[in-house]
Parts: structure tokens; C-alpha cells; sequence
């Protein structure tokens, strides 16, 4: 009997030896094994993204936690190398006979790959450090955020990490050289508020700057003596002043060199293949072939129905009827009743408003949602050195390990830019159940390649949250609250505008002015916000239009199943295929959603043959 134990543990052992070695060396003999070895060797490839994903810690694996990535230009190149030949092997499985989910993922994964293959081509163009994100400012929110401190290990690794940063901006620097070669350098705007925004990163001691003081915070909370904390305090800020500052200067001397050659040309037209670059990226970003006239008159005719919209809600309040919207909203924005005092107080009491605005979202759900996230929803502020160029709010998804939740990052920088009347469709749409609910719920879903858990398709993410904003509307949530649905349609307004101004900056050849006079006049935002906002799409060519461009799609999508089905539509139903899928291209969504409806029509079919 053990002699039979004993040779089927070496079965056991000889063929999972085997699967492994299939699975690294070799094509996979499964096409799931195959996603999960491209998806396991992209993140190995990023220490950050491994810590943020926390994914090997449950392993007992961790060293990755001590180092950071590789930006330079061989690493760019070595990266769509084995993305071509990942992509080779991925065709040889062929796409005949699947179906179902392995279907949907086979047409997710080519789409994904293709598109991504035929970036490279554009692989210079972009501004990997600009206003709005770039290491300058991804780095110091990721070591405070993501990097736990949990014991001395982890503290150490952070240490490394910051002794690590010089030879981390090296290959950026690298990279940044050959772009100015080929005469692409961002508007000097841009340049000229990079600079500003690493003057003030280092214009502190090192002792108060945010790589130190977070780590502090981090390591009162695990056991040491005072002596290990200390010296641990004393090599971090050893290795902010020597190396981390010294990082910057440098980055920071490169800008102020390339600044007498940029110039105000907001659009990516003014780029090498310009014209080509945008098709390019609004290809990736709404997933289709709509050409830039095409979001462009969209945009136009979707800023005049929601005008129309925010008109009918006016004259019932009483307002002028011959004063335009925009400037309506502005008077909303500067009257007092909307506004919180502009103090730390006031900032405090924005973030416990928020909160109790998720409470009672959840009153108001259950009619249209069967699924709910594990994971929890906190509000927490965007940091104070990030938020003057920081967008009005964000999502960042939870931990695969729990260990950390979901959040709904809100700035507070200009207290005018938070009016009430708009606070509860921000919270729809950042929170629940927008963004929470389909990112949370996408990277829990299980029985599906793990790819499919964090595919980023902006026109899905976005457009899934900017249509939960209407659906709360349709759920009752501004019925007693009229100018809780203006700041609904204003929100709204905002998506439409992007359409107008995204292919005005980069098709149209519009000036960066002559957007923030758009989107001021037909807006009614804060002017800070106009500005922030502006400057986030001259650096961001395409991404503006997947909001608008994705929720229309879910709209229409919704009417089609209500349609076809009638009384046999459940909104429940088409909501569990849409968040237990996760995010896809838009003609992918459709299909999906056809093939759901058919197989609801086939049911009730067989029901009624059934009884009768």
C-alpha cells in the first residue's frame, strides 16, 4: 500500500513538473494556462504593479517589494519584443470552435495585443512626465500608498526602494532624450509646471517630505525598539537628501534645459504623423472607428439636448430664462448655500459628506443590483503636494489581499470646485456604484483568466460609471433634490463638452485657450477646474471621449434588451452580465449583451412550450 502512496505522489509530483515547465518554457498545452503566464510575466516585469497587486505575498514572496522598474528604452524595447512573440503564440491557438467565455476571452486578449503591437509605432509620442502624472509625482504617491510596512523587512525594502530611485530616473532620462530628438517635447505650460511641481516636492527638509513622513507613520504601527525605528527614520532621510533630491535636480535640470524649445501648440497635430497619432488614440480609447468629426459633432449635439435638459429644471426654480447656462452654473458655483468654508473644517466635513453619501446611495440600489464588491469603500483626500494638478477626483481599486480597500480619492484644493449640489453624482460615479462596483467586482470575479480581471478599457470603466450617474436618476435619487440633478447634468454636460474639446485641441488645432473659453462659457465649472481640466486632455489625446463615447453605448445597449424583451426585462439581469464580465471593447460589450438577450428570449420560448 505505501509503495502505491509512494509512486502516485511521484505521478503527482512528475506531472505538475511537467505542467510547469510547459507553461515557462514552452508553448502552454492550455490557452488558460497561456493568459496566466503572460499576465504572471507582465507584472514581474513591474515590482510596483506586483505591489500594488499584492499577489506573491501570500506566497511568502516578497523581495520585489525592494526594488523598482526599469524606464529606459532597452527595457521598452525588450517588452514589445515579447509581446510579438507572446502574440505569435496566442494566434497558433486559433480562434475556430471556441465559444462562450472562452470565446469572449480570446477576442478581449487579440484585441488587447493588436492594438497594443501597433502602439509601438507611436511608442515615442506622449509626455511620460507631465502636470498630471509621470514618476515626479507616481512615485512619492506610490511608495506612501502602496508600499505597506507590515515588520522590519518591509521597512528595509523601503529604504532600498528610495536608495533606488537615481538609477530608477536614469533610463527615464534616457528616454526623454530620444523624444526630444525626434522634436517631441510637451507645450511649455506643461514643462513649466513639472519643474514647479518638483521645486516644491524638494523644497522641503528631508525629514518633512512625504517619503519620510508617511514612512514614519508606517512604522509606528509594527513592533521595534526605539533605537531600530530611529535608525530606520535616519536612513530614510539620508537616502531622501542624498539620493532621492539629487534624482529630482536632475530631472528637474533636464526641463529647465528643453524649455526655450517648446512652444503654447496644445494638439498632438503638431507631432510627427500627428493626425495619424489621434486616430490612433481614440481607436484605443473608444474601442471603435469613429473618426474626430464624428465625436466632435456628437459632442455639439449632446451639449444642446443636456442645455435643453438643465433649462426645463431652471425655469421651474424660478431663474432667468434669457441667461445662458453656463452662467448660471458659475452663479451656482459662487453662491454661498453650495459652498463649504474654506478652511481645514470645511475640508473635513466634505469628506464626512461624502461618506454619508454612499450610506444612502445603498438605500436607493437594490431595485437594479444583485452584486456587491467584498471589498469596502473608503473617502479619503487626493495628497496635498499632488492635488493643485490633480484631477477633481479619482478611483484606485482595492487589493487583491484585502489589505487594502477601495478609495474614492477627492480634491480639495480650490473648496470651490466642491460645490453640494454636485457632490452626490461624484460620489455615484467615483464610488457606488460606479467605478466601486465594476472595478471592485471586476478583479473579484473568479473561473475567468486572470487577465480579464484588470484589462483597463477606459470607454468601459468610464462609460460604466458615467451611466450609473443617470441610472441613479432613474432610481429616484434627485427626486426631491432639483439641484441635485442639475449638478447630475452638469456632470453630464462636462463628458459632452470633453468630446467638443479633445478633437478641438488635436483635430481641430484649437489653442489651449480657445478650449478653456469652451468649456468655461458652456460649463459652468470653476475656472480652476476648466484649466486643470484642459491641460489633462492636451496630455491625455483621446481619453477625454471614452466617457461620453461609452456611456451611450450602456444606454443604448439598455434600451435594446428593454426592447426586445418587454416585461421580461429585468435590470438586475443585464447589470450581472455587464459586472460579472469585466471591462471590454464596446463591440465585444454588444455581443455579449445580444447573446443575453437571445438566451432570454430562447428561455421564455421553452417555458411557454413547456405550459402549453
Amino acid at each position: 500500500m505505501w509503495k502505491f502512496i509512494k509512486y502516485s505522489l511521484l505521478v503527482i509530483v512528475v506531472a505538475a513538473t511537467v505542467l510547469v515547465v510547459n507553461a515557462i518554457w514552452f508553448k502552454p498545452f492550455s490557452m488558460r494556462v497561456f493568459y496566466d503566464r503572460v499576465m504572471l510575466e507582465t507584472a514581474m516585469d513591474s515590482p510596483q504593479l506586483l505591489t500594488q497587486l499584492r499577489i506573491l505575498e501570500g506566497f511568502g514572496i516578497r523581495g520585489h517589494n525592494a526594488e523598482l522598474g526599469d524606464l529606459s528604452p532597452e527595457s521598452t524595447t525588450e517588452s514589445y519584443a515579447k509581446m510579438r512573440e507572446n502574440y505569435k503564440m496566442f494566434q497558433s491557438y486559433g480562434r475556430d470552435g471556441r465559444e462562450g467565455q472562452d470565446l469572449i476571452s480570446y477576442d478581449i486578449f487579440d484585441n488587447f495585443m493588436g492594438h497594443s503591437l501597433e502602439g509601438e509605432k507611436w511608442r515615442w509620442h506622449g509626455y511620460p512626465v507631465n502636470q498630471l502624472f509621470g514618476v515626479h509625482t507616481n512615485l512619492p504617491s506610490f511608495l506612501s500608498d502602496m508600499h505597506q510596512v507590515n515588520d522590519a523587512t518591509d521597512a528595509e525594502y523601503y529604504i532600498s526602494r528610495l536608495n533606488a530611485v537615481d538609477s530608477y530616473f536614469e533610463g527615464l532620462m534616457v528616454d526623454l532624450a530620444i523624444r526630444e530628438e525626434k522634436g517631441i517635447l510637451p507645450p511649455t505650460f506643461v514643462v513649466e509646471a513639472v519643474i514647479a511641481q518638483m521645486e516644491n516636492f524638494t523644497s522641503s527638509e528631508p525629514a518633512e517630505n512625504v517619503l519620510v513622513s508617511s514612512f514614519v507613520r508606517k512604522l509606528e504601527s509594527i513592533e521595534l525598539t526605539e533605537q531600530e525605528r530611529n535608525a530606520f527614520i535616519e536612513q530614510a532621510e539620508q537616502a531622501v537628501a542624498e539620493v532621492v533630491y539629487p534624482a529630482y535636480a536632475g530631472l528637474q535640470g533636464y526641463f529647465v534645459g528643453v524649455l526655450p524649445q517648446t512652444n503654447n501648440d496644445a494638439g498632438v497635430w503638431k507631432l510627427p504623423d500627428g493626425d495619424a497619432y489621434y486616430r490612433y488614440q481614440l481607436k484605443q480609447y473608444t474601442t471603435t472607428d469613429i473618426t474626430a468629426d464624428e465625436v466632435h459633432q456628437l459632442g455639439l449635439s449632446e451639449v444642446a439636448r443636456i442645455h435643453a435638459e438643465m433649462r426645463d429644471i431652471f425655469d421651474d426654480l424660478g431663474y432667468p430664462s434669457d441667461v445662458a447656462i453656463g452662467t448660471l452654473l458659475q452663479q451656482l458655483n459662487e453662491d454661498p448655500q453650495f459652498l463649504y468654508p474654506d478652511t481645514d473644517a470645511g475640508r473635513e466635513q466634505i469628506l464626512k459628506d461624502y461618506a454619508l453619501i454612499v450610506d444612502d446611495i445603498y438605500t436607493y440600489i437594490d431595485p437594479a443590483f444583485r452584486m456587491r464588491p467584498e471589498a469596502d469603500l473608503e473617502v479619503v483626500r487626493v495628497p496635498t503636494y499632488a492635488e493643485k494638478n490633480a484631477p477633481g477626483a479619482y478611483y484606485q481599486r482595492p487589493a487583491l489581499d484585502g489589505s487594502r480597500p477601495g478609495r474614492f480619492f477627492a480634491n480639495l484644493y480650490d473648496i470651490k470646485a466642491t460645490p453640494k449640489y454636485g457632490m452626490k453624482t461624484l460620489t455615484v460615479h467615483e464610488g457606488v456604484p460606479g467605478h466601486h462596483f465594476q472595478i471592485a467586482l471586476q478583479q473579484e470575479m473568479t473561473g475567468l483568466p486572470l487577465f480579464r480581471s484588470f484589462l483597463p478599457y477606459s470607454v468601459h470603466t468610464e462609460g460604466w460609471a458615467l451611466y450609473t450617474e443617470q441610472l441613479m436618476a432613474d432610481l429616484g435619487f434627485y427626486n426631491d433634490d432639483p439641484y441635485g440633478d442639475i449638478g447630475r447634468l452638469q456632470a453630464e454636460l462636462f463628458r459632452a463638452i470633453r468630446l467638443v474639446v479633445d478633437t478641438g485641441i488635436h483635430a481641430k488645432r484649437w489653442t489651449r485657450e480657445e478650449a478653456i473659453d469652451y468649456m468655461a462659457s458652456n460649463g459652468g465649472m470653476t475656472m480652476s477646474d476648466v484649466v486643470s481640466e484642459i491641460e489633462r486632455y492636451i496630455v491625455m489625446p483621446g481619453q477625454a471621449t471614452s466617457y461620453k463615447m461609452g456611456m451611450l453605448k450602456f444606454v443604448e445597449l439598455r434600451a435594446k434588451a428593454r426592447d426586445t424583451l418587454g416585461s421580461r426585462f429585468d435590470i438586475r439581469d443585464f447589470h450581472d452580465v455587464i459586472l460579472k464580465n469585466g471591462s471590454m471593447p464596446l463591440p465585444i460589450l454588444e455581443r455579449l449583451i445580444d447573446n443575453y438577450i437571445a438566451e432570454k428570449l430562447a428561455a421564455n420560448t421553452e417555458e411557454a412550450a413547456v405550459e402549453s
